[in-house]
């Protein structure tokens, strides 16, 4: 899978804040999205992909909007796994791929087994560091690209 899309944009208030839909989205090199609570370091930016959100929560029989795993991005058509210092481009931004997010005990308060079901093969997605500033919008393409 080399292309995708931007399926949904998220923004945390606060901590265990409320996660706000949004249709567009700013992102700042070296900070993250622009009225997030969570600025800085190597976790600017949380993603999950659609496919994998859905496979796991199928696992346990839930039904859950994917805002319930508190991700700020969600793509489709793209494979997060094992991406660790890869650069992902999403419309004309870069993001350089620093890990996999482990799922925390929120999910298992979403629905019980949750957790341990997201727990293998980047299951929970990945989090990233911005390195460009710029815009980012709901259907923007998706897609890896070399480190220039």
């Amino acid at each position: 899978m080399n292309a995708g899309k931007l399926e949904a944009i998220w923004l945390k208030r606060g901590r265990r804040g409320p996660m706000d839909e949004q249709a567009r989205a700013t992102l700042q090199a070296k900070r993250g999205l622009v009225g997030n609570t969570d600025q800085g370091g190597k976790r600017q930016v949380t993603l999950i992909e659609k496919e994998v959100w859905a496979a796991r929560t199928a696992q346990v029989g839930a039904t859950l909007d994917p805002k319930t795993r508190r991700a700020n991005l969600m793509v489709s058509g793209i494979a997060l796994a094992n991406s660790r210092g890869r650069i992902l481009q999403i419309g004309s931004t870069r993001l350089r791929i620093y890990g996999e997010t482990k799922p925390c005990e929120r999910m298992d308060e979403a629905h019980s087994g949750l957790r341990a079901a997201m727990e293998a093969d980047w299951g929970g997605g990945a989090f990233a560091e911005v390195l460009d500033d710029g815009e980012i919008a709901l259907g923007d393409p998706v897609r890896w690209v070399e480190e220039e």
